[in-house]
């Protein structure tokens, strides 16, 4: 056989090619998803009421330091808790998760401002967002390097025309072309300028996380923001049992404006929690539980997420660990508290450790998302994009991730039990020892029926090879390619970009010329 051949077969676009075109232009999918199968449930009510107890005693005999924000102190002073040395709060036992039952909402919209794609947080509901804080980007051809604007500005278009995912997500990547003191007015802009979907805002200073809140009051109108949450503000705990004054202050500023913090203790165990896993889940209960408490304080009734980071770790080297059974314990473990509690759960998504988007990266990637399905998450951040153990942002990964949330969809909606699924009508007109392909229930079902993973390839060996042999990784980056080509920017009123655009320019020229 000729050499030039299986190129020339390989130009010529086949219908699964014109398929997944159309797939990669279609801009929307499910606003959301609404989980018809159970969570599930782990421990009996006696296991819970113990993590509960544990948790007080974390509390009440260890104390929480918040360092360097006294208004904090202060509120929990007056809620009851015993300060000592000004900075270590002793919360009674039970009062933390008092303060949130009383006030916290159990389920709340976050509105995008195209309304159509707004999201309900909590109950039975899912909402996928993508990976967030990596320093590098990374794809195929370029390999990985730091990420920039132009990187931050390519994955929020992705995320808008993946169908599977929900939300535009957070600091994506981190854009370090950009001044540091400045990027997050760039980062929440091109959220609001790329995408029509919810997003999340600035957590690194109060005052950054002051300023997403008001770009979003030029976008949504003061009245409207002051009324509904629009924005997240993810918080991460500085665990073990401690609260930087900069975390408390956002959480605040967040509560403030009636927008939602998402508050995450981050716990390696072994480094930032005892190794044992009832351990670190009654810590970082604990700690979620108490700033979750924090909000309230600041404004009873404001919406927040109970997050939860628990993860493993190496022991002989340090190196953290993903997609190991302890977190997924945890998760499920998590996933009861939070409803005990009343309040959404943020878990992680397709976490992994692997450097590249391999095989070890896919097995991690799915030994974490099935967990946080299964547990009941309400906010899936981390659902695509992530490698290298939250350092890398891969554009490969990215896809791959996004084709495996797709599944997630047909999953969470359970098993049918009509008429139609169970396919009497079918039986009938094959009867025994005759195929179902050419049955008007087949045909009636033909383009529904099993879930289409728009990455995989399932043709024949030899039609594969003739189609250039690719391997997923191939076809991820013709994929992510072709995904940006399709992309069209949803409109946003020219009056209120230039508004945003004025007061971007406006607070850029009073913040310093800092590089990092």
């Amino acid at each position: 056989m000729s050499t030039d051949q299986p190129a020339a077969r390989r130009a010529r676009p086949s219908g699964r090619d014109a398929r997944q075109k159309a797939r990669s232009a279609r801009p929307t999918g499910p606003a959301f998803i609404t989980r018809e199968i159970p969570p599930y449930e782990l421990l009996s009510p006696e296991g819970l009421e113990s993590i509960e107890a544990h948790a007080d005693l974390l509390l009440e005999e260890i104390g929480l330091e918040v360092r360097g924000d006294p208004e904090a102190v202060r509120l929990w002073r007056e809620a009851g808790a015993r300060i000592v040395d000004g900075t270590r709060i002793h919360v009674p036992a039970g009062l933390a998760r008092e303060i949130v039952r009383a006030s916290a909402p159990r389920e709340f919209i976050q509105h995008a401002r195209n309304p159509a794609r707004s999201v309900p947080i909590g109950g039975k509901h899912t909402v996928f967002a993508p990976a967030y804080g990596s320093p590098f980007v990374s794809d195929l051809e370029r390999g990985r390097r730091y990420g920039t604007l132009e990187d931050f500005h390519n994955f929020i278009k992705l995320a808008y025309v993946s169908p599977w995912l929900h939300h535009s997500g957070g600091t994506v990547c981190e854009p370090v072309d950009v001044p540091v003191s400045r990027r997050h007015l760039d980062m929440v802009y091109a959220h609001m300028r790329y995408s029509d979907r919810a997003f999340m805002g600035s957590v690194t200073t109060a005052a950054r996380a002051a300023d997403s809140i008001e770009m979003c009051r030029v976008l949504f109108g003061t009245d409207f923001v002051d009324q509904n949450c629009v924005i997240l503000g993810n918080v991460n705990v500085n665990s073990p049992l401690v609260l930087d004054g900069e975390a408390s202050r956002v959480i605040r500023t967040y509560a403030a404006a009636n927008q939602a913090p998402v508050c995450v203790p981050f716990i390696l165990g072994g480094a930032m929690g005892p190794v044992t896993t009832a351990g670190g889940l009654a810590q970082c209960f604990a700690e979620a539980t108490f700033c979750v408490a924090l909000g309230q304080l600041e404004r009873r009734g404001s919406p927040a997420i109970l997050g939860n980071f628990l993860s493993s770790m190496s022991l002989r080297s340090g190196a953290p660990t993903f997609g190991t059974p302890e977190p997924a314990l945890a998760y499920f473990a998590i996933g009861q508290l939070a409803r005990r509690l009343g309040v959404p759960l943020r878990c992680g998504g397709n976490l992994c450790s692997s450097k590249v988007a391999d095989a070890q990266a896919a097995v991690e990637s799915a030994n974490s998302m099935w967990p946080a399905m299964l547990a009941g998450a309400n906010f899936v951040l981390h659902s695509a994009g992530w490698l290298e153990a939250g350092l890398t942002m891969s554009y490969e990964k990215f896809v791959m991730d996004v084709d495996q949330c797709g599944g997630f969809h047909t999953l969470a909606r359970g098993m049918a039990l009509d008429d139609n699924g169970f396919a009497l009508g079918a039986f009938r007109e094959i009867g025994p020892g005759r195929h179902y392909l050419g049955s008007a229930h087949t045909m009636a079902n033909y383009e529904t029926a099993f879930h289409d993973f728009a990455l995989a390839d399932n043709n024949s060996f030899e039609q594969w090879t003739a189609d250039g042999s690719e391997d997923l990784l191939k076809r991820a980056n013709r994929r992510w390619k072709a995904m940006l080509e399709s992309y069209e920017a949803p409109p946003l009123d020219v009056a209120i970009d230039e508004a945003l655009c004025d007061y971007m320019e406006r607070r850029k020229l009073s913040l310093p010329d800092e590089i990092g």
